[in-house]
């Protein structure tokens, strides 16, 4: 089963700095991309920052030159670095791998998508 866990997540003032962690596991043979999307209160999820196996970065406008993500393919792992951050990213950030190649015990080799349990983000003076 896999699973991924997100850690990082906090309370930070204006300006300041956060590092999000998102590890999965479970079988995994390959992932094809890995990113982060955020919701904030009474908002529909939103792409933050993608990034493929291959390197190619996604991010949402309003985080571009403020952000930066990236990933460690031997440890199924991703990263955001979050800089001059901004009340207006105070949300709830959820972390995903979608194109995951992974060995279910009853199935054999299957692919899909998956979520993490996201990590709150509160931005605030």
């Amino acid at each position: 089963q896999v699973q991924l866990v997100e850690s990082g997540g906090g309370s930070v003032q204006p300006g300041g700095s956060l590092r999000l962690s998102c590890a999965a596991s479970g079988g995994i043979r390959s992932i094809n991309a890995m990113g982060w999307y955020r919701q904030a209160p009474g908002k529909q999820r939103e792409l933050v920052a993608t990034m493929s196996s291959f390197g190619a970065t996604d991010y949402a406008d309003s985080v571009k030159g403020r952000f930066t993500i990236s990933r460690d393919n031997a440890k199924n792992t991703v990263y955001l670095q979050m800089n001059s951050l901004k009340p207006e990213d105070t949300a709830v950030y959820y972390c995903n791998a979608a194109g995951v190649i992974s060995r279910d015990s009853s199935r054999g080799w299957i692919t899909g998508g998956y979520w993490g349990q996201g990590t709150q983000v509160f931005v605030s003076s």
